[in-house]
């Protein structure tokens, strides 16, 4: 059967849903990045601030620099997750299979659905319009696979639909940059273009397997396939892929270690609490480190069975911490989510503390549902937090596994 895959895109999520509340803002160049902090950097970028230069990853002062009427906004984590609660509530009237990608990307496989919705350009048109309801912008992709709903979601076009004829795919691939296959980077993008002269898909999508290994090794198959518009992936079904995580900026970059372990522990708790609140257990983990060189340090692994999550992260941290650099950002993710009516708590503790153990977590727990996660926290995390890493958009499923 032939597939139809949508994919729904809202351009600069944590902006767009910030402009929801501060009308204000639309029209302006705007940017999210973490407040007080001179070496952070932009976590979204509107289009406006994009046209002066500003980019996503860029540091904060460089992006000053390049737009100096930049409107910067500090991540509102809980308006993106009421948000994106609301968009996949939408997403689920259309298709029991839908894939939350990352904040403001999701996939739907609508595929055989036609007596309920139509054509995929007519869901596709639906969901627009409920999105535009919350007043979000967004543009959606049609096509047979996700890799060429997704690329045809970025493009601009007028009614915000982008819809790819099945058959049509490597036609619609053929006149677009290199860089819009997953996997090729500006890097690659350059090297295809200044050593084989490819500026484009249909040109990449031509080349011998020889020339294609040169560039991109044992990667050349799958390169191959993708610039051909073909992706066999699957589109995942929220409850196959459920993902928790946290992550945060460092007012300035450290390398002290009890501080770096303090502020895991604050992400791994509040990662737990969000745990406990969905009364699931995680099967795996994941951690990772930005230095202030912006090189990248990730760790992975299979939790035990036991809820010492601290315990098994802290012995992941010193896995991933192995340089002499100061590290700019940490970011912790749990994932493989069972169900579990076990309290998940930051610490191990001996079975005979059980009860009181429960009865602590339970009433944290309650503190925080009434007052806010911010209010209270574990000792260890006040101590060596004491410089209030600056939380930023926490993710739903952009989490690598």
């Amino acid at each position: 059967m032939e597939r139809h895959i949508l994919h729904l895109h809202i351009p600069a999520f944590p902006v767009a849903v910030a402009r929801v509340v501060m009308p204000g803002l639309r029209g302006r160049p705007v940017a999210v990045a973490p407040p007080g902090s001179d070496r952070g950097l932009v976590m979204a970028a509107s289009a406006e601030a994009r046209r002066e230069g500003v980019w996503k990853g860029m540091p904060l002062q460089a992006a000053l620099r390049r737009c100096p009427f930049l409107r910067v906004i500090a991540p509102d984590p809980e308006l993106g997750r009421r948000a994106s609660g609301r968009i996949l509530e939408f997403a689920g009237r259309y298709s029991p299979l839908f894939e939350p990608a990352r904040p403001g990307h999701i996939y739907l496989d609508v595929t055989g659905t036609e007596r309920l919705w139509g054509r995929a350009k007519d869901a596709a048109l639906s969901l627009g319009r409920d999105v535009a309801a919350l007043s979000l912008p967004s543009s959606v992709g049609v096509s047979a696979n996700k890799m060429v709903s997704s690329i045809a979601s970025r493009l601009d076009v007028r009614d915000g639909i982008m819809d790819v004829a099945a058959g049509g795919e490597a036609s619609f691939m053929a006149p677009l940059r290199t860089d819009v296959i997953p996997a090729i980077g500006d890097k690659r993008r350059r090297i295809l273009l200044e050593e084989l002269n490819i500026r484009c898909v249909g040109e990449l999508a031509a080349l011998d397997m020889g020339s294609l290994g040169m560039v991109f090794g044992r990667q050349a198959p799958l390169i191959r396939q993708r610039a051909m518009g073909i992706d066999p992936t699957p589109v995942y079904a929220a409850s196959e892929k459920p993902l928790v995580s946290e992550e945060m900026v460092f007012g300035r970059d450290e390398n002290d270690d009890d501080l770096l372990l303090g502020a895991l522990a604050g992400l791994v708790e509040r990662c737990a609490f969000r745990l406990r609140q969905l009364k699931s257990r995680p099967r795996k983990a994941g951690l990772l480190l930005r230095y202030s060189d912006r090189v990248e340090s990730r760790r992975k692994l299979s939790l035990g069975c036991g809820d010492d999550l601290h315990g098994q992260l802290k012995g992941l941290f010193f896995s991933a911490c192995s340089r002499r650099v100061r590290v700019r950002f940490m970011r912790v993710w749990f994932w493989g989510l069972v169900s579990d009516m076990v309290q998940l708590s930051l610490f191990d503790d001996k079975p005979s503390s059980d009860a009181r153990r429960l009865a602590a977590t339970k009433a944290v727990d309650s503190i925080r549902e009434r007052y806010g996660e911010a209010l209270i926290g574990y000792g260890n995390q006040r101590i060596h937090t004491s410089q209030r890493p600056l939380p930023l958009l926490q993710g739903l499923g952009d989490g690598r596994n």
